[in-house]
């Protein structure tokens, strides 16, 4: 589930959504009130229930060798998608639902890179919401690698400082560090 050319899309549980009003996320760390969506690129970020901790990593063209065999594994592609045990049910029964909005109401937002896209203007989408379907397929047919730990501290810890780009979503949902229990 990707945007066509020209748009950009939103995921949310809720299929009856109907406007998308600026708002002030309880978890924000701007003021400014804004609808939020991503890009084809970072789409695959949000192939989770909405709660779900998950750590990712793919790679770049900087990325080391080593780097990429210790991340991904033997023949492991280029991107991998990490999620606790814990949530694995709950990805696997998930009904997620996809919005889609043309690009032209929003504007890159992240620094240096963008890893999302904001409208400071109500807008509505497109076409009816579209149900995401299967999330495991998703990722199978887009080539990911997802991997199911007990915990993800120990991945975090180990692709935070490798030659890997990465992104970690939720993570204060995460089961705490082993040595924080």
């Amino acid at each position: 589930m990707r945007p066509l050319p020209g748009e950009v899309l939103h995921f949310s549980e809720d299929p009856e959504i109907s406007v998308f009003r600026p708002h002030v996320a309880a978890t924000a760390r701007q003021p400014e009130a804004y609808v939020w969506a991503v890009d084809g690129t970072q789409a695959p970020a949000y192939w989770f229930p909405r709660r779900c901790p998950r750590a990712m990593a793919w790679t770049a063209p900087h990325t080391s060798r080593p780097d990429r065999e210790r991340i991904l594994g033997p023949g492991g592609g280029r991107r991998v998608h990490v999620i606790e045990y814990s949530w694995l049910e709950r990805l696997m029964s998930v009904e997620l639902f996809a919005y889609r909005f043309a690009a032209t109401s929003f504007r890159p937002f992240g620094d240096p890179v963008p890893h999302a896209f904001v409208s400071t203007e109500t807008v509505e989408p497109l076409c009816p919401v579209e149900p995401v379907g299967d999330l495991v397929d998703l990722h199978r047919d887009a080539g990911i690698q997802l991997r199911v730990l007990d915990n993800l501290w120990g991945f975090w810890e180990a692709v935070v400082p490798s030659t890997m780009q990465f992104s970690g979503i939720r993570l204060r949902n995460a089961t705490p560090k082993p040595d924080e229990s």
